[in-house]
Formats: structure tokens, C-alpha cells, sequence
């Protein structure tokens, strides 16, 4: 257990906000600071960034597994805490399809150690981080509480289960249990200091304002939905809005009955933007030209996501008052400032990504097109690596991490000829 600061400011609720280290978490940690709460960081740094919990500045971080129950029992006996905020666990739908065990464990099960270590030191307020997910494909817009939850992905399905078993908990064992379940978070903070930092490709802003400033390719993904450009349509909430938002969770949660309506609200503006929109937007905002590569739909892709949060206005006492183009400017000021600092993640990433290709570079090229193109986690590339490096030499086609990837079964055929195709193509956004 590993700590930053000395946990010495005792003010409102004691909040413990595991996945604290994260794009979210560390918003909804200075949300609950800014409402005077006293937050307390719990974190595994596995996507995590010391960087954002120091930019919160005397909040302590404890770094460890929320799934680990003699550590939880630790943090439990060793903080007089009053609530937890629960940020932490896998958010990439097309590795959760290649790797259900892996969202099975993260999202349901280690959720489930920590309702267990809740339980056994009577802390029985709880506000979860959910998702959209959980409705899957819906037949009608907007998106209430009432809309049937049919997830069509292991990400969707391992929150939603997470969803029904702390409703359980409530029901048997006297816990306040609220999901917040929202839509499409984008942004940065106001003071431009804490933003997007995840590599994973799957977040439509940042992708656009790399693309926009590096003059890289943006893969649309499908052209021919039912919207009014053919593009897919989201609803987008500003981080700074949803981090609020569970901040007022947590002060009301003592004062509302999450079981009069189904403990789950929707966090969400109720306008949608389609994907063509939200480009056209970043390219007058940053004045970057962006290439577009119309792509095929992503399988599990709704044509339209949009939120119906009159509950959570209600309930809450919060709205979402920022439009696209704040949380577009903010994104765009918070990564600006990341590149100009000498030391972070998002400016080496930038540099890599900008520098000449050697020939020795193709292996960790091909990992990143795979990574962008949303085929393959991170960690999958750094585990064929080890493979490649153990067979280098030998002579065999095997060198060629893109078959090793195959013989592994991480990729399909159909992915791997994609992969190589972009290999020759402009850089990926």
C-alpha cells in the first residue's frame, strides 16, 4: 500500500475513489473536493496516471488491486470511510469481445470483492461508474431508466451484472446503491490540467484532435446509418458535468431512496452528435485539416446513442450545461499544455508517433496499427512481442508479428491483411 500524502483533510463524506488515477476518476476526485468531501485514491496505475492524482493536490493514493480482498481490508481498517465511488475496471468493447474473462473479472467479480470488503466494514454507501452499455441496441430514443438493459458485449454485460448484484446488496443488506450510467464522456478540466491520457484509440475527440494536429488519417467507421449524415450519432457529456454529477450523488445519497426508482439514472445531455458533426467541429475549433478513411461499421456499433437525464436533473439537482465546443476546446487546451510538458506520457507518445520509421521499427508499427484499429489491446502486442523476440533468427515466418498474432488466435485473417494495408498507409488517428 503506497501512499502520496498523509490523509490529514477530514471534511464532508470520506470518499473512496478506486480508479482515482484515471481520465474519469481523477475528475470526480476533484468534484467531490470542490463539493467538500475528502477523497482517498485507490489504484492499480495499470491505465492509471500518478500525474493526475498529484494534480489533486493532498489527495492520497493507495496503489493495489480493488479485486485484492486483504489489501481492501487494509485500506477498509485503516480509513474511517463513509462512502465509495467505484471509477475502476476495463472500458474497451472490442477487448472485451476478444476477452470476455478479462471484463468478467475486473468489472463482476473483483466489483464483488469490494462489495464483500464494503460489507464486512459496514460502509454501505456506494455510487457506481456504469455505462450505456448495459441497454446495448435500443429500439427507441432517447435512452430512459426504463429502457430494457440487452447488452451486446461482455463490457456491457460484466457492469450490468455488476449493476444487479450491489442492487442486491441494497436490497438484503441496507446498502445506498446508485449506478450512474452515461453516455460518451469527453473533455478536460476547466484549470486544463487533467484530461485524456489513454492510448487505447477508442475515444472520438482525442482522436480527432491528434489527427487534426499530426495531419493523420481518421477512420470513419460506416456511412450509411439511419442519421441524419449517415454517421453514427452519440451523446456527448462533459467530463467536468459527469464528475459533478457523482459528487452530488455522494452528498444526496443519505437523503434519496435509490430502490423507489431502480438504482441506475442516466447521465447524459439528451442532443446527439453524429461522428461527421463532432469532426466538422474540431477541424473549424483547432483549424486542422483532418483525412478522412471511410471504413466499415464496427460490428455492435448502435446507429444512435441518445440519453433521456431528466431523472438524474431531478433526483440530483445537476444538469449538464457544457455544449461540443466546450468540451472540445478543453480537450484541446489540456492536450496542448501535455505537449509542452517535457515529461509526459502524451507528448512521448506524440514524438513516437512523429519520428522517422527505421526498419527495425515494423514490429512496434504494426502493434500500433493493430492497437488503433481497436483489433487488439496493448497488452496482447506485448505478449506476441515476447513470442517474436523468443523465435527472431530461426529463419521461420513466425517473425512476422502478424502471424504470430494469427497463430495465437488474437487476430483473424481479415484483420491481419487490414493491418498490413495500413501499415503503407498514412499514420492512424
Amino acid at each position: 500500500m503506497t501512499s502520496l500524502a498523509r490523509w490529514d483533510r477530514v471534511e464532508g463524506v470520506r470518499v473512496l475513489v478506486t480508479g482515482g488515477a484515471g481520465y474519469v476518476g481523477s475528475h470526480v476526485v476533484r468534484a467531490l473536493l470542490k463539493a467538500g468531501h475528502t477523497p482517498l485514491v485507490l489504484d492499480d496505475l495499470s491505465t492509471g496516471h500518478i500525474s493526475l492524482v498529484e494534480r489533486n493536490e493532498g489527495v492520497p493514493l493507495l496503489v493495489g488491486d480493488v479485486g485484492d480482498a486483504d489489501f481492501l481490508d487494509q485500506v477498509f481498517g485503516g480509513h474511517a470511510l463513509d462512502a465509495v465511488v467505484h471509477c475502476a475496471g476495463k472500458a474497451v468493447i472490442a477487448e472485451s469481445v476478444r476477452n470476455p474473462e478479462l471484463y468478467f473479472d475486473t468489472n463482476t467479480v473483483k466489483g464483488f470483492k469490494l462489495l464483500e470488503a464494503m460489507r464486512r466494514h459496514a460502509v454501505h454507501r456506494l455510487v457506481f461508474s456504469s455505462t450505456c452499455a448495459v441497454y446495448g441496441v435500443p429500439d427507441e430514443l432517447p435512452i430512459t431508466e426504463d429502457t430494457p438493459c440487452q447488452p451486446v458485449n461482455p463490457y456491457g454485460a460484466s457492469k450490468l451484472a455488476f449493476e444487479q448484484m450491489s442492487h442486491a446488496y441494497a436490497r438484503a443488506y441496507g446498502f445506498k446503491v446508485l449506478a450512474l450510467r452515461y453516455f460518451n464522456v469527453a473533455g478536460a478540466s476547466s484549470e486544463g490540467d487533467l484530461g485524456e491520457l489513454d492510448f487505447s484509440g477508442t475515444r472520438l475527440i482525442p482522436n480527432l484532435l491528434r489527427a487534426a494536429r499530426t495531419e493523420g488519417a481518421f477512420n470513419l467507421y460506416g456511412n450509411n446509418y439511419p442519421t441524419r449524415d449517415g454517421s453514427a450519432e452519440r451523446d456527448l457529456i462533459h467530463v467536468e458535468d459527469l464528475a459533478a454529477a457523482h459528487a452530488a450523488a455522494v452528498t444526496r445519497l443519505d437523503i434519496i431512496d435509490p430502490l423507489a426508482f431502480g438504482c441506475a439514472l442516466n447521465l447524459g445531455t439528451g442532443r446527439g452528435s453524429t461522428v461527421r458533426e463532432v469532426l466538422a467541429a474540431v477541424q473549424e475549433i483547432t483549424g486542422g485539416k483532418i483525412m478522412v478513411r471511410e471504413v466499415p461499421r464496427r460490428v455492435g456499433d448502435p446507429p444512435a446513442l441518445v440519453a433521456d437525464g431528466s431523472l438524474a436533473e431531478r433526483v440530483l439537482g445537476v444538469s449538464c450545461t457544457r455544449n461540443l465546443d466546450d468540451m472540445i476546446r478543453s480537450a484541446a487546451e489540456f492536450s496542448e499544455r501535455e505537449l509542452a510538458r517535457e515529461n509526459s506520457p502524451l507528448r512521448k507518445r506524440e514524438l513516437e508517433a512523429r519520428r522517422p520509421e527505421r526498419k527495425d521499427d515494423k514490429k512496434a508499427r504494426f502493434g500500433e496499427v493493430v492497437v488503433a484499429a481497436g483489433f487488439l489491446s496493448p497488452d496482447t502486442i506485448e505478449e506476441a512481442l515476447k513470442i517474436q523476440a523468443e523465435r527472431d533468427g530461426i529463419g521461420e515466418s513466425h517473425q512476422l508479428l502478424g502471424l504470430i498474432l494469427l497463430e495465437m488466435g488474437a487476430i483473424s485473417s481479415a484483420q491481419l491483411i487490414e493491418a498490413l494495408r495500413r501499415m503503407n498507409e498514412p499514420a492512424q488517428a
